[in-house]
C-alpha cells in the first residue's frame, strides 16, 4: 500500500506535495478530482474524519465565484457534501490517505506519517 493524494493536477500545493512524497521515497497514487470526480464514499470517510469545516476551502477562486444564495446554504456537513461533490475544487487539497487509513490535508510533512 502506498499514499493516495487526492487533488486536482494544477494546484501548487498539490504539486509540492507530490514532489515531497517522491522525493522522500514515497510511491504515490493519484487521484484526480477533474478526471475522476469525488469518491462519494470517500468523501464521507473524510467530512466525518476532518469536519466540513476545514474541508471546505473558502478561500478558493471556486468558491468566490459561487452564488451568495448557495455559499449561505452551506450550514453542515451534508450541504457541504453536495457542494464539494458538484464543485471538486472546492475541496483543501491535496486530502492524503495513508496506507494506516490516516488522513491528512495539505501540505504539512511535519504532520505526515513516516
Amino acid at each position: 500500500m502506498h499514499p493516495i493524494v487526492f487533488g486536482i493536477p494544477n494546484c501548487d500545493t498539490v504539486k509540492k506535495a507530490r514532489v515531497w512524497l517522491t522525493e522522500h521515497g514515497f510511491q504515490v497514487s493519484f487521484h484526480d478530482f477533474k478526471k475522476k470526480g469525488v469518491p462519494a464514499a470517500a468523501l464521507q470517510t473524510w467530512l466525518t474524519q476532518l469536519g466540513w469545516e476545514k474541508l471546505l476551502n473558502r478561500q478558493g477562486t471556486t468558491w468566490r465565484k459561487l452564488d451568495a444564495d448557495l455559499k449561505a446554504s452551506v450550514i453542515d456537513a451534508a450541504s457541504a457534501a453536495k457542494i464539494m461533490s458538484a464543485h471538486p475544487s472546492t475541496i483543501k487539497r491535496p486530502v492524503i490517505v495513508w496506507p494506516s487509513g490516516q488522513i491528512t490535508l495539505g501540505f504539512v510533512p511535519d504532520q505526515w506519517p513516516g
